[in-house]
C-alpha cells in the first residue's frame, strides 16, 4: 500500500515549477518558453503532477486557463516548496565555499538606485567571490518572488504586509517635499504635511508603495480630498519630478534620493517639512527557511554604518536644486 510520504516522493520539483509558471501567465506557450521547454513537455509535466496528486488543478480549453480552487491553493504551496528548495541549495553552497555562490536581491525603485551601488561597492570589497543578482520591482512583485523562491531578499518600506516573511529593520527616512520654484511653497518655510494642499499633490501610480506611504501620513480630510480629486500620477520618480519642475504640483520624495544629488539636473526644491514629518522604515525582507546568514549580517552591517549622521550630513538642513 503507498503511503502519503512515498507519494510525495513522487512529486517533481520540476512539475511544480512548470505549474508556477502557468499559473503566472495563464498561457501554455508563454509559460513553456519561460520554462525553456516546448509547450507538449509542459502540458505533459502538469498531467503528470494532476495524476501524482490524483487532483484536477487546471481547467483548460482553446480560448483560456483556469486555475480550480484547489489549483490556487496548490500554486501556493509549490512556492513555497520550490523557495525551501532554493535555501536547500544555498546552504549546501556555503558549507564549502563560505562567502561565495549566488545572491539574489531585490529592491524597490525608490530605494534601487539610491541605496544599493555603495551598499553592493562595499560587498562585493567584503565577499568579492559573492556574485550578486539584482531585481528592481515594486513591493508587491518582490514579496510574491520571495515566495517563490526566485529572490533570497528584498529592501523594501514599511508598513507593509509581509505575512510570513522575516522582516529586518534598518533605519527610517523621512519624506521631503519637492516643489518647482515659481510655487509659493518656495518662498516660505513649508508647513506640516496636514496643511499641505491635497489635491495639488502628486502621486505616484498604483502598485508604488511611496504613494501608500505619502498617503499614510496625510489627514483622512486630505486622503479623501485625494480620492474625489482628478490628480495625475507618474509612473516613475523621474517623471514625477518632471511633472513638479512643470509647475503641476508639489510631492514628497524620500531623504536618500534628495542627499543622493539624484536632483542636481532639475530646477525644482527639495525641503523637510515641518514636524511631526512623514517617515518610512527601510528593511530587509526574507524567507523564514533563508540561511546565507552571513551575507544578510554583512548587508546589514554595511548600510546602518552608512547611515551614520557623519555619513548622512545634517538632517534639517535645506537642499536647494537648480534654483
Amino acid at each position: 500500500m503507498t503511503t502519503s510520504i512515498q507519494r510525495a516522493a513522487q512529486l517533481s520539483l520540476k512539475q511544480l515549477h512548470y505549474l508556477i509558471a502557468l499559473h503566472a501567465s495563464l498561457n501554455f506557450t508563454r509559460a513553456a518558453d519561460a520554462c525553456f521547454v516546448t509547450q507538449s513537455t509542459l502540458s505533459a509535466g502538469i498531467k503528470e503532477l494532476e495524476s501524482t496528486l490524483s487532483a484536477s488543478l487546471v481547467e483548460r480549453d482553446r480560448q483560456k486557463v483556469l486555475f480550480t480552487p484547489l489549483g490556487q491553493e496548490v500554486v501556493a504551496l509549490a512556492r513555497r516548496l520550490l523557495s525551501d528548495a532554493s535555501d536547500l541549495m544555498a546552504r549546501c553552497q556555503t558549507d564549502h565555499a563560505p562567502g561565495a555562490g549566488q545572491w539574489r536581491l531585490g529592491a524597490i525603485p525608490t530605494i534601487a538606485p539610491f541605496l544599493l551601488p555603495p551598499v553592493l561597492r562595499a560587498l562585493r570589497e567584503r565577499m568579492p567571490a559573492l556574485r550578486v543578482l539584482l531585481r528592481e520591482e515594486p513591493t508587491q512583485a518582490l514579496l510574491s518572488a520571495l515566495e517563490a523562491g526566485e529572490i533570497d531578499m528584498a529592501i523594501i518600506a514599511l508598513p507593509m504586509d509581509t505575512g510570513r516573511l522575516r522582516v529586518r529593520p534598518l533605519f527610517s527616512e523621512e519624506l521631503w517635499l519637492v516643489c518647482g520654484p515659481e510655487d509659493a511653497l518656495s518662498k516660505k518655510e513649508p508647513p506640516p504635511l496636514s496643511k499641505l494642499n491635497a489635491e495639488h499633490l502628486l502621486l505616484m501610480g498604483e502598485g508604488h508603495c511611496l504613494s501608500d506611504h505619502t498617503l499614510q501620513a496625510c489627514s483622512p480630510k486630505q486622503r479623501q480630498r485625494v480620492a474625489e480629486s482628478d490628480h495625475i500620477e507618474a509612473t516613475s520618480l523621474a517623471t514625477l519630478v518632471q511633472m513638479v519642475e512643470a509647475g503641476l504640483g508639489v510631492s514628497l520624495l524620500p531623504e536618500m534620493a534628495i542627499k543622493s544629488q539624484w536632483l542636481t539636473q532639475g530646477r525644482v526644491l527639495a525641503r523637510p517639512l515641518a514636524a511631526p514629518a512623514p517617515k518610512r522604515e527601510i528593511a530587509m525582507v526574507m524567507r523564514p527557511t533563508h540561511i546565507r546568514q552571513d551575507i544578510e549580517d554583512a548587508l546589514f552591517e554595511i548600510i546602518t554604518l552608512g547611515r551614520k549622521p557623519k555619513a548622512m550630513g545634517a538632517r534639517r538642513s535645506t537642499i536647494k536644486k537648480g534654483a
